[in-house]
């Protein structure tokens, strides 16, 4: 995971932000809460989203990944090549439209999730 950070999500961070302060998400997984991951966003300057032990409806990026999903459907892919063959020509296809609206939605899956106290809501 460190390294993904450091070679992919970094750089394009940099592309993206420059000197720009912005907040990255991520959940809860053991990867992302290790103490040697939050010391490197804590090197390079980088706010974490604090992030609810059990709120995982707030991450959008689970919105793209069933669109996605729902795009395989009819692939059935038998390898594991195939499965990302499969993915890889499914994702171009998310439009940028689909995700400025997930990013909008952002204000009201806070608010659902506040309202249920982090159990789960329609997001």
């Amino acid at each position: 995971y460190q390294e993904i950070l450091e070679h992919f999500m970094l750089p394009s961070a940099e592309k993206l932000y420059g000197d720009e302060d912005f907040i990255f998400q991520h959940d809860l997984a053991p990867a992302h809460s290790a103490k040697t991951t939050g010391k490197r966003f804590t090197d390079h300057g980088i706010t974490v989203l604090n992030w609810p032990a059990n709120s995982p409806d707030l991450n959008p990026i689970e919105n793209l990944w069933d669109i996605v999903k729902r795009k395989l459907r009819d692939a059935r892919p038998n390898t594991l090549d195939e499965l990302k063959a499969a993915i890889e020509a499914s994702w171009p296809s998310i439009t940028p439209q689909q995700c400025h609206r997930l990013i909008a939605s952002m204000p009201h899956r806070i608010e659902a999730v506040v309202s249920a106290k982090g159990f789960p809501t329609k997001y």
